[in-house]
């Protein structure tokens, strides 16, 4: 097979030619598996470039010089292989190491957990790949020869744009759970459709997706939002029966109505998806924001007679946001910001009547970014007004850093010594003078001092 010149040339795909080399060198079986086989017949640049070989996992330990026996009883070991230089004149001693899984081809004993083989036994290529999960991902790659191995049908079915279980689909999934989730990432990330049998094995256990831990659902959520074609992911989610056990309070949104007037695209689901399929490449707090900004429309829907209406949805949305970030355990960091960006999704359009102090210390609040990307999407997902998008934009340009955070003009420090004491106090005066000169009445620290004595009285310092 032909592979892409730059592909050929990256340190990646060089260090996965030497490490297969030196396995066969040692008269060892190697090929490159997993997805990087199946990303170079699309023509794209594999993240990993994982290695299965007939080597026992003492043997690989004992070929290559740095090593970390990640998974010595399932056969995998680590192999940390210095790269070849980029440029000739490259200094050897800064060349960077990267990490390649080498795993013995193996064929599994029973599932006990719906995760992991209670055993494994080493095996023949073809029997390592019967036991992958979808047929995309079974094929195998001689870097050496360039060509591909294919046992499971996988080519023709990466031609025909198919996701389909190898073997039986029930067994597949019996076996490890989260590969019920796996299907919808990779038919939503290559926009390809799941076959008939697959589909249907997936819709049939789609329950058993709760016996899987939070925290792999949690990073398969993410790299299904954070990757293309996130409102297909969530459609097939919720065709599935997935959502109902994975996101009951996303499933919930099918059928809740909006005013048309603000969102001629329909009900709340379906501005959802619009929005995620319109992102490109957002980060996992926004593309979780996106997911969640309107949860708590259904509960909070209300028919009055001049339309619905979703009275405090933003403030019962970011606490249901933080509760289902927490549930899948992701970083608290990660749910503090999806928090932040669901309780203010709406405040962007206020921004042409705030104050000039309210402004910017609004465009300086850490996750601003984040929450102008939102307000454009949820716009361009619904009415389509971007007006008060472009003003924040335009007066973003307009502004210098140092209008928006100005150094201050008077510190603690110099209330002190202006004889004022320490305590709740300085706070309110700091602020207050940065009001003043975020307004642009204050613009001196004699002015600054001038203010303070007018407006708030000496008090004794203690002592």
């Amino acid at each position: 097979m032909r592979v892409a010149h730059d592909i050929l040339e990256s340190p990646g795909y060089r260090g996965a030619v030497a490490i297969v080399q030196r396995l066969r060198e040692a008269g060892f079986e190697a090929y490159v598996v997993g997805g990087a086989p199946r990303d170079l017949l699309l023509g794209v640049r594999p993240t990993d470039y994982d290695i299965a070989t007939d080597a026992r996992p003492e043997r690989v330990r004992a070929l290559f010089e740095k090593t970390i026996p990640v998974g010595q009883q399932f056969g995998v070991v680590l192999v940390l292989f210095d790269l070849p230089p980029e440029e000739p004149n490259d200094d050897p001693s800064t060349k960077p190491s990267r990490q390649y899984e080498v795993a013995t081809f193996r064929s599994d004993g029973e599932y006990l957990d719906g995760r992991r083989p209670a055993r494994v036994h080493f095996c023949s290529p073809r029997q390592d790949a019967l036991r992958r999960d979808f047929t995309i991902n079974a094929l195998m790659f001689d870097p050496i020869k360039r060509r591909i191995i294919d046992f499971v049908g996988g080519r023709r079915d990466l031609r025909a744009r198919r996701i389909r279980a190898v073997g039986d689909p029930d067994e597949r999934f019996a076996e490890d759970h989260l590969r019920l989730v796996r299907a919808v990432r990779f038919a939503a990330r290559f926009d390809f459709h799941i076959e008939r049998r697959t589909l249907a094995a997936i819709s049939r256990l789609a329950p058993l997706v709760t016996k899987v831990a939070a925290e792999r659902l949690g990073a398969e959520l993410i790299k299904m939002l954070t990757g293309p074609n996130g409102g297909k992911a969530m459609r097939l989610l919720s065709s599935t029966g997935l959502m109902a056990h994975l996101l009951p309070e996303m499933e919930a949104t099918r059928g809740c109505q909006q005013p048309p007037n603000y969102h001629p695209e329909g009900d709340v689901f379906t501005h959802t998806c619009l929005m995620l399929d319109i992102a490109e490449r957002p980060s996992p707090a926004l593309a979780l924001a996106l997911l969640l900004h309107d949860v708590a429309k259904p509960p909070t829907q209300r028919h009055t007679p001049a339309r619905i209406r979703f009275d405090g949805h933003c403030e019962m949305g970011a606490e249901m946001a933080g509760r289902i970030c927490r549930r899948l355990k992701l970083p608290r960091a990660v749910t503090e910001r999806v928090r932040y960006l669901v309780l203010n999704h709406l405040k962007i359009k206020d921004a042409p009547k705030m104050r000039p102090a309210r402004l910017k210390r609004f465009f300086r609040e850490e996750g601003f970014a984040e929450l102008l990307e939102l307000f454009r999407l949820d716009t361009l997902g619904s009415h389509g007004d971007l007006r008060p998008y472009k003003w924040c934009r335009k007066k973003l340009d307009e502004l210098s850093r140092e209008q928006i955070a100005p150094p201050p003009l008077i510190t603690g420090r110099d209330l002190i010594a202006m004889g004022y004491a320490p305590g709740p106090i300085f706070k309110t005066i700091l602020t207050a003078v940065e009001t003043g000169q975020l307004e642009g009445q204050l613009t001196t620290a004699d002015e600054a001092r001038n203010f303070i004595r007018q407006t708030f009285s000496l008090t004794p310092e203690r002592s």
